[in-house]
């Protein structure tokens, strides 16, 4: 991406470029061993119209790194290298399966005088290694989620079959990535909660009960409102992943007025005196069409001793939206996805209606929504709870914050110093002109607290900071 500041009054332009995925690559360097057969380590490279012998060198110059890397120390080989110019990261998902991703460093292109050509600055410390190490591990999860193991395609149909599923998959998701707005939020890939008194929660609890008792198929079940995750019943690695996918993938795709219905496109199916504005947002868009397929995403999850795989079910009413999960080996009828249309679409949107008046209470009793007085990320890192007061809407294609690019830099360097220790620790530090930024981390707990005070001292930073967590935090112990 390119910004351009203006530059005195002479008309010259400054352009600034944020980071870019130059190259990003699988291989496995059991699968071509002897010379002349290296092009067989490469199962997947991006871009693939880059020349076969600069692949084969690029995987070469990998495969050296980490071989040299491991004499250093054996079982924790490289996980980044720093030039000039780029960034390379490594991860290894599985036994000799390696994944690379080069990032080219963000730079500033300043012209010269005379018709020179401009010069460049590479801003080498500007990426963060636990940020981009996320992002790569996050792509792994996510075809995980959608595929499996790359273990288990080598067991299904062996290479061929592996690099046709990573060609369809990442051909797609790396189009997705936006590395210019990757910050704090990917190291931790937490689950925002949706704040609810005990008597809805129990009427959802409720719902949940009653569907998985009725269509006993059902095995697994996540509810969430607003993009915020309510109820689930995957394991944590599991959810943490599939409500990535839904919230910067799914959902964004599918998003539709939240006006009860009027603007939306769906139909209002009377039961009883109910309007009801469910619909599957996977699967078939119109039950009613005879041609409708009855095809939905398969995902995998862990089980004890491995994984299943699982037919996902996304049907969603106003702002609330239902995951069900069904065994693959079961095949979905229209009967039953009608049977699921009538039972579930009614309820959930009453249950839309009652978590949207509760919400508008709550609010009414907080006053008018107003920028937050402090702007802080807090994450848990025991039920991967966060929340973030800095970073508004994050989509599929961009994640806004509302606060300058070095501020979260420095975010960034405060959890890499708190993932050095075990210990608790705050860290506290006077930032650029009027900002102070505090780190805490407490019993694996860690708030990060950015706050504008003119003047102020570190007796006042460290009052404020209390104050937060006395107003935002009461019922969480932080240590003093």
């Amino acid at each position: 991406m390119l910004m351009i500041s203006p530059r005195m009054a002479s008309g010259m332009q400054e352009k600034q470029y944020t980071p870019s995925l130059l190259s990003f690559f699988i291989y496995n360097p059991t699968f071509g061993p002897r010379e002349g057969e290296e092009e067989k380590k490469i199962l997947f490279y991006h871009p693939s119209e880059v020349e076969k012998n600069e692949k084969i060198r690029n995987v070469g110059l990998c495969e050296a790194i980490v071989q040299f890397t491991r004499t250093f120390c054996p079982t924790k080989p490289a996980k980044s290298l720093h030039t000039q110019k780029n960034r390379q990261f490594f991860f290894e998902p599985e036994d000799s399966f390696w994944i690379v991703m080069v990032v080219r460093n963000p730079m500033i292109e300043k012209p010269n005088k005379d018709g020179k050509p401009p010069t460049i600055e590479y801003q080498e410390e500007e990426i963060l290694d636990t940020v981009y190490g996320a992002v790569v591990r996050q792509c792994y999860s996510m075809y995980k989620l959608f595929n499996g193991t790359f273990g288990r395609a080598m067991e299904a149909g062996g290479v061929e079959l592996l690099t046709q599923k990573l060609e369809k998959f990442f051909y797609r998701y790396l189009q997705t990535l936006h590395l210019q707005s990757c910050d704090l939020l990917d190291v931790f890939g937490g689950i925002s909660f949706f704040p609810l008194d005990k008597m809805t929660y129990l009427k959802i609890q409720s719902f949940v009960n009653r569907v998985e008792e009725s269509l006993s198929l059902i095995k697994y079940t996540a509810f969430l409102y607003n993009d915020q995750l309510i109820w689930s019943g995957l394991e944590q690695d599991d959810m943490r992943i599939l409500y990535k996918y839904l919230t910067t993938s799914l959902f964004p795709r599918h998003s539709e007025p939240e006006l009860a219905g009027r603007d939306s496109p769906l139909r209002p199916e009377v039961a009883g005196n109910l309007l009801h504005y469910g619909r599957f947002l996977t699967g078939p868009t119109n039950l009613k069409d005879p041609e409708a397929k009855f095809r939905f995403p398969k995902i995998f999850v862990s089980t004890g001793d491995g994984y299943e795989e699982l037919h996902l079910i996304v049907y969603k009413a106003m702002s609330a939206a239902a995951c069900f999960m069904i065994s693959a080996s079961v095949e979905l009828t229209r009967e039953f996805c009608e049977q699921l249309d009538s039972l579930v679409g009614p309820q959930l949107t009453l249950l839309a209606s009652d978590i949207c008046e509760q919400f508008t209470i709550n609010r009414r009793i907080s006053g008018p929504e107003k920028e937050p007085q402090f702007k802080f990320i807090y994450f848990n890192h025991m039920n991967l709870a966060e929340k973030s007061t800095i970073h508004m809407r994050k989509t599929a294609s961009v994640c806004l914050t509302s606060v300058h690019p070095d501020l979260m830099k420095i975010l960034g360097d405060i959890n890499c110093d708190f993932a050095r220790v075990d210990e608790d620790e705050e860290i506290i530090v006077k930032a650029m002109t009027d900002y102070w930024v505090v780190g805490k981390k407490s019993d694996q707990r860690e708030l990060y607290v950015i706050l504008n005070q003119k003047n102020a001292n570190l007796i006042e930073v460290n009052e404020e900071v209390k104050r937060l967590c006395a107003t935002q935090f009461n019922n969480i112990f932080f240590l003093d």
